[in-house]
């Protein structure tokens, strides 16, 4: 679903966003070890059935990791960089596309950027609220 955010909105949804992105991190941590699990087998000559087992189980947890994704950027925020923790909502600054801007560790949302300038580019948003939409 695609919508633009205004610093309220995108305050009220956060902790739905907070957490749907802490769920993000903990499928990726299972993803993780579901490769560790295939990959001993490979080094420790197991049987194929074990491996398939595996393998399979592997699949069922990166379909969840995407899933995880898609259940975040359904509330109409993008994911920019999990391991960063960074996510975007958009926005507008009077005419143009904006993005504001939400850093794993922070409480509410205190930044925007430009499009194209990215989280080098932040900018408070107390300097420019009354622009943001």
């Amino acid at each position: 679903m695609f919508k633009y955010f205004t610093v309220q909105t995108a305050n009220e949804t956060l902790p739905l966003v907070i957490e749907r992105y802490a769920n993000i991190k903990k499928q990726k941590n299972e993803v993780i070890k579901a490769e560790q699990e295939l990959q001993v087998t490979l080094t420790d000559n197991e049987t194929f059935e074990k491996y398939v087992v595996l393998k399979q189980k592997l699949n069922e947890e990166l379909s969840k990791f995407y899933k995880t994704i898609q259940e975040l950027e359904e509330t109409g925020v993008v994911m920019k960089g999990l391991d960063q923790g960074l996510l975007d909502f958009p926005s507008k600054r009077f005419d143009e596309e904006v993005w504001l801007c939400w850093k794993e560790g922070e409480t509410e949302i205190k930044f925007w950027h430009e499009k194209d300038s990215g989280f080098n580019g932040r900018k408070p948003v107390s300097v420019d609220a009354e622009s943001l939409i």
